[in-house]
């Protein structure tokens, strides 16, 4: 159902060099009646998923740390994050990326995860849904070393945090991922810990 106070009236390509950069022209109609016209830059680069890994048992949570150029660019010294494993759908289900990306980046084999909740991440520029997921891991699913794919230029660092350090990483600002604050908070909020 599209909103009938909206009428896009042109759209123009700016960039499709990584994903697509769109210029959108629209017409804007106001509670009060009048119509204004807006002009934004929309970037499309897909929707993806992302995944708390636990331990129950261990009180533990998987992350991973890689470099990250725009927070580099934005005042971030090193460049490198940690976050919860994450990557875009291309094209699979949001279960079966998440599943895909999780061998690939931490060498865990899950067979089942739980959707928790969808997400806009920045939705006054990137079209991105993201779809997270809690999974929980042991040493029994451990396949490979993970840290991603060469070909993708992965260079994933895979670590293993209690729950108290993982949080404690929240507070002192180590950890500073949205999606990840995002779930640890779920895992507190739903005591997993």
């Amino acid at each position: 159902m599209k909103n009938p106070k909206i009428k896009i009236q042109q759209t123009d390509l700016l960039s499709d060099n990584w994903y697509i950069l769109n210029k959108v022209t629209y017409d804007y109609q106001k509670e009060d009646n009048p119509i204004e016209t807006h002009i934004r830059e929309v970037y499309d680069r897909g929707n993806g998923a992302a995944i708390l890994l636990y331990n129950s048992a261990k009180k533990t949570v998987i992350l991973t740390r890689q470099f990250r150029m725009p927070t580099y660019l934005n005042g971030n010294a090193s460049g490198m994050m940690i976050e919860v494993c994450a990557g875009l759908l291309d094209k699979d289900h949001p279960e079966q990326c998440i599943i895909r990306e999780t061998e690939e980046e931490t060498g865990y084999r899950l067979s089942t995860v739980h959707k928790v909740f969808e997400t806009y991440m920045s939705p006054g520029a990137v079209t991105e849904i993201l779809y997270l997921f809690v999974g929980e891991y042991d040493a029994t699913m451990k396949v490979n070393e993970g840290g991603g794919i060469d070909t993708e230029q992965e260079n994933i660092e895979v670590l293993e945090y209690t729950f108290d350090e993982a949080f404690a990483m929240i507070e002192n600002g180590e950890i500073k991922d949205a999606k990840t604050i995002m779930l640890l908070q779920y895992a507190k909020i739903n005591n997993f810990t």
